[in-house]
């Protein structure tokens, strides 16, 4: 009974607290009929970063140098009391996802995979290691980060129920056993985030949310084709229609399966998931996207949005690989990696909008954890589920931190913004720590997942890609570190009062940053958790 809980919970849950939310906000408000004559009440303004009811231009803002004064941050950041209690659903929704992961993680580190609702949901040490990264990823960035638009109550609550069903949807998609629904629920969230991307209504969000949109269900349905093909593949060798996409069955008996429809399937599979985890050739969507969406929203899918497809993605990598050989999915991750990582770096360099120069980051580290599933040993694979958690914290500190900057000085422009330490802080301190834990720089956790990474590949025999992709990282580096030591270091344009961030904001980043650093001394509990995952991972 406390299994089928664990398993249900990070999905029934915040299923539940997003209806309650919708439900709430049913009630009909009755506007008051305006007598003859009389003046008509004048219109809110919107926030600034929030959406007026109907699409139209962004609001007015202040000037970029016109800055906040004392306690401005904390000030904007908080809405009323209902503004409040959305916060505090959406983290108990998030707690939700990381208390289940963990009672999960102690039940497969002890008993081995659970399964729950005639196999339907099952929990082993991959599943379990993605499901903590969800988790905690989330409670991260719905605590640091500005949320959206608190001013119309329609908008923040539409904005709540999605992300709601956000965490469920990523839940599901890595607590699924059927290949069929893990498509599902990646496709899912594909729809609720172009929402969540388009929320502010600006030209500029809907004009990202139907890119992302148009080129996700492209690589999504290449995905469905793949599924199919693999479907068709274990009909063909005798599976039972009920087991011909159940994951275990499928990894079990993976070498009765036909080389060449596997081949094609995997092929599309790599394709169609890919373009969910921003790798190239569909990346197209994911600069103006991450760039567009609220900054809450932009940490999840740049955390675990995109690593949750891409342990979809190792689901079909393990099926061919015993079906076909490592070679296979060898070759053609470890060229999709390199051209991501060329692409990542060469636009990094003339980068100028460090909302969009994170998400060229994030490229970045997707082509690393890439390299690490083609190399496969159990170093790599270890290498690449660390990078997967240590990149989502620390990448949800720095979207929150690029959030509350937006918020402060009413611009994504890297030439706007000019001694932010001086001007803010603490802000500026965390911004500046997480981008030294996204280059990979000791103690934290990105750093050990690199050297692990590049240990196996040249132990692999893979020295040359391996070589490579450190002289493009090392571009990457030097493009990435330039940007923000211009937007950090300095005087500010004027002089002004320090801008605090306030505690509620300030805290969580902290425990971002730390729970990154602890990850590259360390993995303590979850080292056998790790270790049993990466087993998974590479197909043993």
């Amino acid at each position: 009974m406390v299994t089928l809980s664990l398993l249900t919970g990070p999905v029934a849950v915040p299923l539940a607290l997003a209806g309650a939310r919708a439900l709430g906000g049913l009630a009909v408000r009755v506007r008051p009929r305006r007598r003859v004559g009389e003046p008509a009440a004048p219109r809110p303004v919107p926030a600034l970063t929030g959406a007026g009811p109907a699409p139209g231009p962004r609001p007015p803002v202040a000037p970029p140098d016109a800055g906040l004064p004392d306690a401005a941050l904390p000030a904007v950041r908080d809405g009323g009391a209902g503004c409040r209690g959305g916060e505090a659903v959406l983290l108990l929704s998030a707690l939700t996802v990381l208390g289940c992961a963990a009672g999960l993680a102690v039940a497969v580190t002890r008993h081995g995979p659970v399964t729950a609702y005639g196999r339907l949901l099952r929990a082993d040490a991959l599943s379990v290691w993605m499901l903590l990264a969800v988790g905690a990823v989330a409670t991260l960035a719905l605590a640091a980060g500005p949320r959206g638009p608190d001013h119309d109550a329609a908008a923040a609550r539409r904005y709540d129920v999605l992300v709601h069903a956000l965490l469920a949807t990523l839940s599901l998609a890595v607590l699924a056993a059927n290949l069929g629904v893990v498509w599902i629920a990646i496709e899912a969230t594909t729809i609720l985030t172009a929402f969540l991307v388009g929320h502010r209504r600006t030209r500029a969000c809907v004009e990202a949310a139907w890119k992302y949109m148009v080129i996700c269900s492209a690589g999504i349905a290449l995905a469905l084709l793949g599924t199919v093909l693999l479907y068709y593949a274990a009909r063909q060798a005798g599976i039972p229609e009920a087991l011909a996409l159940d994951w275990p069955t499928l990894a079990g008996r993976a070498g009765r399966l036909d080389p060449a429809v596997t081949r094609l399937g995997t092929g599309l599979v790599v394709l169609g998931f890919g373009a969910k985890a921003g790798l190239a050739p569909l990346h197209a969507w994911l600069p103006d996207t991450y760039g567009q969406a609220p900054a809450p929203v932009s940490a999840l899918m740049s955390g675990v949005l995109s690593s949750v497809a891409f342990a979809g993605l190792l689901r079909y990598k393990v099926i061919a690989d015993t079906a076909l050989g490592p070679a296979w999915s060898r070759a053609l991750l470890t060229g999709t990696a390199l051209l991501t990582l060329a692409l990542a770096a060469a636009l990094l360099i003339g980068q100028r909008d460090y909302r969009r120069m994170l998400a060229y980051s994030s490229m970045e580290h997707m082509s690393l954890i890439a390299l690490g599933a083609a190399v496969g040993t159990p170093l790599a694979a270890s290498a690449m589920l660390l990078h997967m958690l240590g990149h989502g914290l620390a990448k949800a500190v720095a979207f929150c931190a690029a959030g509350h900057l937006e918020r402060l000085r009413a611009t994504t422009r890297t030439g706007r913004v000019r001694g932010l330490l001086a001007e803010a802080p603490v802000l500026g301190a965390a911004l500046a720590l997480a981008v030294l834990a996204l280059l990979g720089l000791p103690p934290f956790g990105l750093f050990a997942a690199e050297l692990g990474l590049v240990r196996a590949g040249f132990a692999a025999g893979m020295g040359w890609a391996v070589g490579g992709a450190l002289v493009l990282l090392l571009t990457a580096f030097a493009a990435l570190g330039t940007l923000t030591a211009r937007m950090l270091l300095g005087a500010p344009p004027a002089p002004r009062p320090p801008a605090r961030l306030g505690v509620r904001a300030a805290l969580p980043l902290l425990a971002g940053l730390l729970l990154c650093a602890a990850l590259g001394v360390s993995t303590g509990p979850l080292t056998g958790l790790l270790a049993s995952a990466a087993e998974i991972a590479g197909g043993r």
